[in-house]
């Protein structure tokens, strides 16, 4: 079976989607954000973005994740900005990738109107810049996040079926 990984930056609505799409999958779902050590979610609070080194330990969390679930199938968030960190998401199993993508000024207004989040907008433009988009030989589909949480889970939900 397959992990599908809801990826994208702050904002994008993976949390969202991602509870959504495994629901209609039924399957189960984990929330990138509780993989974090506590001191990502502490540097992060206080406006510093991650560099490399702080996320491999978040990665490979995820990625035991997945090698425990990708027989039954699953679905994960992961911001998975950049195609290494990918790369050892996928080393946990089979996965496809539903990248969520969005306009900063979209973005940022959600991250401003959603409470209990430890992410400020500050960090935004840091993600974007560190984002790589998938890559033709990567697994997965990128959609508009101005789609609705139930147009994005129908579209992905199409295109993960359709796979090759």
């Amino acid at each position: 079976m397959t992990v599908i990984v809801v990826m994208g930056v702050s904002g994008s609505g993976k949390t969202t989607v991602g509870t959504a799409l495994a629901k209609e999958l039924g399957t189960v779902y984990a929330e990138a954000d509780t993989f974090h050590p506590q001191a990502n979610i502490e540097k992060m609070t206080a406006g510093h973005p991650l560099n490399d080194e702080d996320r491999a330990p978040w990665l490979a969390a995820i990625a035991e994740w997945i090698g425990k679930h990708h027989e039954n199938g699953a679905v994960v968030s992961s911001s998975a900005l950049k195609r290494r960190y990918r790369d050892v998401l996928r080393g946990g199993g089979d996965v496809w990738f539903l990248h969520l993508h969005g306009s900063r000024d979209l973005l940022a207004e959600r991250m401003k109107t959603r409470s209990g989040h430890f992410m400020p907008v500050s960090l935004l433009d840091s993600q974007l810049a560190d984002l790589e988009p998938l890559e033709p030989d990567e697994p997965g589909a990128t959609f508009d996040t101005s789609l609705s949480p139930a147009e994005l889970v129908e579209s992905a939900l199409t295109a993960f079926r359709e796979r090759a």
